[in-house]
């Protein structure tokens, strides 16, 4: 990691962020909520998620883009699944407070299932399966994006990175948390890379004129992320398809916009012409374990199924054969000890904003 990065305590960029989020007239409550989303992500190593965003929540609530005090309103309801209308709010807000319906809804039913639409960026998929991990549930949330992925045989933008997330609890060994795009990539590792100065690998996406490139800036003038898979013979279109369920089950089904029609997270992207619903969408799901099997007997099981796995054989060149969560727990274990480190280029954005809100940044 080079040198320039600067390590900031998770507790002071916690309260940093909070207060940014008050300061754009977001309740404090729900101010504390999206920095706790935020913060995860910055936590667990994830920066294309995390405080690298702040600028973008920021630029859109001081536009107006974006509700600071959404009202959440139920649309329809039937027994275990509902959808609700998020009001234009920061997704870092109305996200976990349709997971919370989710779980109260499993609680009562066995499962729980929620769509929501005119809702926003959420921040990452993982953060709110574990709310459920922690009723000892099984959880799920997906999202859809603004379109920055070509479909299979395909040059332009149609689809959002369309990630999904699931996770697990265990009895002693740490949860199983699985969270990826439905894009070879998220959109912000192709970012991060671009403030490296860094090259992408072939395969991750195309240029504005449909031609495989490596080079960020390429990619973001107008070009195209690929689906999970890339090509035909990495069997591109399986995440194509993964791509479309996660647009269907949080777009179409809610009456968010799906597809190319989804709104932009950038503010200096326009609206599209067309809108073919309201906001972006989200989808969450919890399931009650003990509906199915013991739940003790299953965790136990989980912990047989880490373990079995953590013991494969690992091919050359690799240390050993991880879980869904490692990389991410390896990260909490490193940055609790010695800080965030915030990129230069994220420093000064943060420093703009320090100044801008009239809150100070711990540094």
């Amino acid at each position: 990691m080079p040198k320039t990065y600067i390590h900031i305590h998770h507790l002071a960029l916690r309260e940093f962020i909070t207060r940014v989020f008050k300061s754009l007239n977001v309740p404090v409550d729900e101010a504390a909520l999206a920095a706790d989303v935020l913060a995860y992500s910055d936590e667990h190593g994830i920066d294309s998620h995390g405080v690298a965003r702040l600028k973008t929540y920021f630029d859109l609530l001081k536009a107006g883009r974006v509700n600071p005090r959404p009202k959440l309103k139920v649309i329809r309801e039937k027994h275990a699944v509902a959808t609700i209308d998020g009001d234009n709010g920061l997704g870092l807000v109305v996200g976990p407070k349709c997971m919370d319906l989710a779980i109260e809804k499993t609680h009562q039913h066995g499962s729980g299932s929620i769509a929501v639409c005119n809702t926003n960026h959420y921040g990452a998929a993982g953060y709110y399966p574990l709310m459920a991990v922690k009723e000892d549930f099984i959880g799920l949330s997906m999202t859809n994006t603004t379109k920055g992925v070509a479909p299979f045989n395909g040059k332009e933008k149609m689809l959002g990175t369309n990630p999904v997330a699931f996770a697990f609890p265990s009895f002693k060994e740490p949860e199983v948390v699985i969270d990826f795009a439905s894009s070879t990539v998220a959109y912000g590792k192709v970012e991060i890379a671009q403030r490296e100065g860094e090259k992408v690998p072939l395969g991750w996406c195309l240029d504005k004129n449909g031609r495989p490139t490596s080079s960020p800036d390429e990619m973001i003038d107008d070009g195209a992320l690929l689906p999970l898979g890339s090509t035909k013979e990495g069997s591109g279109h399986k995440g194509y398809c993964l791509a479309g369920a996660v647009d269907i089950l949080c777009a179409v089904l809610s009456g968010a916009n799906w597809g190319p029609f989804a709104t932009p997270f950038a503010i200096n992207s326009s609206m599209p012409e067309i809108q073919v619903g309201k906001g972006i969408g989200h989808f969450f799901t919890a399931w009650d374990i003990e509906g199915f099997r013991d739940l003790t007997d299953f965790k136990k099981s989980m912990d047989h199924w880490i373990v079995t796995m953590r013991n494969a054989e690992a091919v050359e060149g690799a240390a050993k054969v991880l879980v869904p969560g490692d990389p991410e727990r390896e990260a909490y274990s490193i940055r609790m000890k010695e800080g965030i480190p915030i990129h230069p280029i994220i420093m000064g954005q943060l420093k703009t904003i320090s100044r801008s809100c009239n809150v100070p940044l711990p540094l």
